[in-house]
């Protein structure tokens, strides 16, 4: 994909050819299963708190956040940029593409002599359809040390590409583990 163009590379990757795999987990009640989520990805506010801590600190702690859900992916947390320390995180010459929303920036997050890579991204101007992301920040729960939903402390979703948080509340399998890639 080298040379190809953003619209090129969105292109392909709508059209991708996904499989589903075969152990697909049946939700209990009051769970969900990342298999009955959307493609496209779907946006939607959040019921309760969200916090995010690294290195003895609050770096994000909201009650406004919106979730992106997506088939076979756990929820990805976005807070908005007022309810996130923004003097702890910089901005890094780092960028991915995803088809639906556009261009991710990333940021590195360092407090207290401690720094972690790629601990959060943003989409500066989302796709149309994802205007709403714009100003919010999400964080991989695997680059700090520790994300809470409500009072639960998250997983992180397998692998190190895809930043979902998961919980007791949703089921797989999800995407990211090696074996994935195809899903």
């Amino acid at each position: 994909m080298q040379g190809w163009s953003l619209e090129q590379k969105k292109a392909y990757w709508q059209a991708f050819e996904r499989e589903r795999p075969k152990d697909i987990a049946t939700p209990l009640p009051g769970q969900e299963s990342v298999w009955d989520y959307p493609r496209p990805p779907r946006i939607e506010p959040v019921q309760g708190r969200l916090r995010v801590e690294f290195a003895g600190v609050t770096i994000a702690d909201t009650t406004r956040a919106v979730r992106v859900i997506e088939t076979s992916s756990a929820p990805v947390y976005y807070f908005p940029q007022e309810d996130v320390k923004r003097a702890f995180l910089h901005p890094m010459r780092y960028s991915t593409l995803c088809e639906w929303k556009g261009l991710a920036a990333y940021w590195t997050l360092s407090v207290r002599g401690l720094e972690s890579q790629a601990a959060a991204w943003s989409y500066p101007e989302p796709d149309p359809g994802y205007e709403e992301l714009a100003g919010r920040f999400a964080f991989y729960a695997g680059r700090v040390d520790a994300c809470y939903v409500n009072d639960e402390r998250v997983q992180p979703q397998p692998g190190d590409f895809y930043g979902g948080w998961v919980t007791s509340k949703v089921v797989g399998p999800f995407k990211g583990a090696p074996g994935t890639e195809r899903w």
